[in-house]
């Protein structure tokens, strides 16, 4: 009403007589109208609106299809998780015992793990393996049968995407997501075994991850060093352009897959029967690469080139000189620019990248406990 009047009394302003009753019968015009506007808003619409939530159309091609496609990825999940109870796992050693179990990351997602651990004796040491990328932690059973015969104790996380856990197969949302489930893993292992020095052990990406993690001053005070095996510290992509577009496509469209898959594999191995293995793991991803998964790794990899000089956690980084997936050299310059006053380096000639799977795996393997027990003899 008094919106009316306001838009009323300027035009009455100094007007005759005839024009005021005129306008009080406007005035009482607009009172109907508004009356009975008030009333179909009321009563009509809502009746409308309860009868167009009863004959709700179907939910659009769209939802069904992303629905559809979020019941085929936990199903996936299922089966992988299913499969990564047994593999590689066999059974309980005269001298070591292994478990499964479910660690749920910093996103809550939950992430696959296994342990093992010697059943007799002091455990001197515990070593955290952190996988490559597109494997996971059960392949590395044999090194950690290894590693209980010298009194250590193991722990192996599937990274999300990866082996039995939660995820698409392959596709790495955040490597940075990785670094934080790789630190609260940590944590927990820690608070599980109190007093027990601890190690992370990074393969490939997954060596990146580990020391991207160890530049964290809350988590190298937990560790006692780090090892590193073929780690991916200076990767490029394939064309200049690629570079530059991967971190548009990576928002745009973050599953898309950049080539088909090479089912044969990347020559990772000198030992045709590991190679073999690798690529006939049902939980080894042997598809394309997805954008988003590329361009995480180009950006770990260029931040970890960028810091090479902060690095003081102390280190041990294994390359083969003959490897095509990343590059030794990288690896000689981090030690050569990394602060640590403990880090070492060895360079295995000929050795391709998979360094645990070649024929000498047994000799590399005692390399990293030699490394240890020295690294704890100094602590």
């Amino acid at each position: 009403m008094s919106s009316v009047e306001t838009e009323i009394e300027p035009l009455t302003s100094g007007a005759s007589n005839r024009i005021i009753p005129l306008l009080k019968a406007l005035r009482a015009s607009l009172i109907f109208v508004y009356t009975f506007f008030l009333s179909f808003l009321l009563f009509i619409l809502p009746r409308r609106r309860r009868l167009s939530t009863a004959a709700e159309p179907p939910p659009s091609p769209k939802k069904h299809l992303r629905r559809r496609w979020l019941v085929r990825e936990e199903e996936d999940t299922c089966r992988r998780r299913a499969l990564a109870q047994d593999v590689g796992m066999g059974r309980d050693g005269g001298w070591y015992r292994w478990s499964t179990s479910i660690f749920y990351g910093v996103r809550n997602n939950a992430l696959f793990c296994r342990s093992w651990f010697p059943v007799a004796g002091d455990v001197k040491g515990i070593l955290i393996i952190i996988h490559g990328l597109n494997e996971h932690g059960g392949r590395y059973a044999d090194f950690a049968r290894l590693l209980t015969s010298c009194n250590f104790g193991v722990y192996a996380m599937d990274w999300i995407g990866h082996g039995g856990s939660d995820g698409l197969h392959g596709y790495v949302p955040s490597l940075d997501h990785v670094v934080a489930d790789t630190g609260a893993f940590l944590e927990k292992i820690r608070s599980e075994n109190p007093g027990i020095p601890c190690f992370l052990f990074g393969h490939s990406t997954g060596g990146a991850v580990v020391l991207k993690a160890a530049s964290h001053p809350h988590i190298e005070v937990m560790v006692e060093g780090i090892i590193l095996t073929s780690p991916a510290l200076r990767v490029k992509p394939a064309h200049p352009i690629v570079g530059a577009v991967a971190p548009i496509f990576s928002l745009v469209a973050p599953r898309f897959q950049f080539k088909g898959a090479n089912k044969r594999g990347i020559p990772v191995s000198r030992d045709p029967a590991a190679l073999l293995a690798k690529y006939s793991d049902p939980l080894v991803y042997t598809g394309p690469i997805r954008v988003r998964t590329g361009h995480e790794i180009l950006r770990i990899s260029s931040y970890l080139m960028r810091n090479f000089n902060s690095v003081t956690v102390p280190f041990f980084v294994l390359h083969g000189t003959a490897d095509k997936v990343t590059d030794p050299l990288a690896s000689q310059d981090l030690y050569d620019k990394a602060a640590s006053k403990f880090k070492d380096i060895k360079l295995y000639d000929g050795f391709l990248h998979d360094l645990l799977f070649e024929p000498e795996r047994e000799e590399i393997a005692q390399d990293i406990i030699n490394w240890m027990e020295k690294r704890l003899f100094t602590i």
